[in-house]
Formats: structure tokens, sequence, C-alpha cells
């Protein structure tokens, strides 16, 4: 699963991935609690925690969350976006390195960040941090590219200036989600989110990705051109949507 670089490749982008970074639909705290058992009392491992933006779901759950994360600029973000839950402890570790004790945890979830995991070695450390019957969750916002035209143009912009977007892209598939649970079973379960978003909004969660040019980079003034250009051919009402089918995984793993 992982990518060249996957720890440090969010560093420049925080601003952005804080305020503009979907969320996830609060259904999935209901998938859990009737398939997996979540309760209130559950304690979770919220592994690559980044920003704090799922974690900040189970926290107002009442659960106690440890947000791992490894990048220290992600980190601290998560750190302040989330000061005022109780129930909240930053971690400075990996998926493969949480540092957390034995068996200390119900839940292990990663939203949004699984790909970029070493898959034998993360499996073996959720396996060591989990309790007896813990539960695995892996999760992803995975937007739409071709349900309207301006998503459509949208993707076509990625494919057009993205510096590896392509290679972020497919790293996620049937056969890497198999064999991350493998030789446990797992199910899985699709929702509905959606993001509408003025221009600024759109810019934002643009260069929130990891795969896109920054500013010293020569072909990020042409992106932002045509990013305009495609906002201003579709917005209605100075607003533009993106969509998302959230694909949430759960297993327990032996």
């Amino acid at each position: 699963m992982p990518v060249k670089d996957a720890t440090r490749r969010f560093s420049s982008r925080v601003d952005n991935y804080v305020r503009y970074r979907p969320g996830y639909p609060p259904e999935i705290l209901e998938l859990l609690k009737k398939a997996c058992g979540l309760t209130t009392k559950s304690v979770i491992a919220d592994i690559a925690s980044g920003t704090g933006i799922f974690t900040r779901l189970l926290l107002e759950n009442g659960n106690r969350v440890f947000g791992v994360e490894p990048n220290p600029e992600m980190r601290r973000a998560g750190e302040r976006f989330l000061e005022s839950h109780a129930g909240f402890t930053s971690v400075a570790g990996t998926a493969e390195a949480t540092t957390l004790p034995d068996h200390k945890v119900d839940f292990v979830t990663a939203a949004q960040a699984a790909h970029w995991f070493d898959r034998e070695k993360a499996r073996r450390e959720f396996i060591r941090i989990l309790k007896l019957h813990g539960w695995a969750v892996l999760l992803w916002n995975e937007r739409r590219t071709d349900s309207t035209p301006f998503l459509r143009e949208y993707e076509q912009l990625l494919l057009t200036y993205g510096t590896d977007y392509q290679e972020v892209r497919q790293e996620r598939t049937t056969a890497e989600i198999t064999g991350f649970f493998a030789p446990s079973p797992f199910r899985s379960r699709g929702l509905e989110m959606r993001q509408e978003l003025d221009y600024a909004g759109l810019e934002g969660r643009l260069l929130s990705s990891s795969y896109v040019p920054t500013s010293d980079q020569a072909n990020y003034e042409p992106m932002l051109r045509e990013l305009q250009r495609i906002y201003k051919a579709h917005q209605v009402s100075d607003r533009v949507r993106l969509e998302y089918n959230t694909l949430v995984y759960y297993g327990q793993l032996e």
C-alpha cells in the first residue's frame, strides 16, 4: 500500500487540510454499533489521525481515542483541533509502530490513510494492540469522478496537473483490502457524502491533496487558472458540489 514519502507529503498542506477536507457521514457510527458492537466505552486507536477529522466523530460519540500520527505538523494541528475533548490522547507513532501497549484497544481505525501503510507490518501491529475480538476498520471518502460534468472536468484537471495522482489514485484496490485482512474475513459498506463549496473552498480542497503541485512549481498557476475556468463554467449560486462514496471495510484480524 505505501507510496513514497508518505509521512512528510502533507506537511505543507496542513492549513488547507484542516479547513477544506470533507468529514465523514455520522452513519458510520451506527454501522459500527450494529455490526461491531461499538459502545461509548470502546477504546479506539485512530491510526494516521492527521488533523483529527475522523477522530472528532469518535470523540463526540463519547469514546476514548488515541490519535496516532507520524507527521509533526499534522499531529499539532490535530491537537489544537481536539484540545477540548478530554478523551483524546495524541501519540507520535506510525501504523507500523504505534508505541501503544499490547492489547490496549477495542478498535483500530484508519480514515483516508491505509493506502500509505506497509500492509504486513501494520497488520501485525494492529493485532498486537487490539484486545481479543477487537475490530479493524479502514475507510475512505472516494471522490466520484464522472457523475456530473463538473466532476468529469475536475478529474481531468487532476490527471493533467497531478504530480503522482494516478499512482495514489490506483493504490487502493479490492486485492489490497483483501490482502490486508486475509486470512480473516471482512465486510464492507458504502455510504454517501458531499461537499458544497464556493471557489475559495474548492481551491483549498484541491490544494489539500498531496498529489497536486505546490506554489513553487511551474504548473501551479496554470492549474489554478484551469480550476477557475471549471468553477465558472459549472457553479450554481456560487457553489459546486463534490460527491463521495464513503467506503468502510471492517473485520476482526487473526
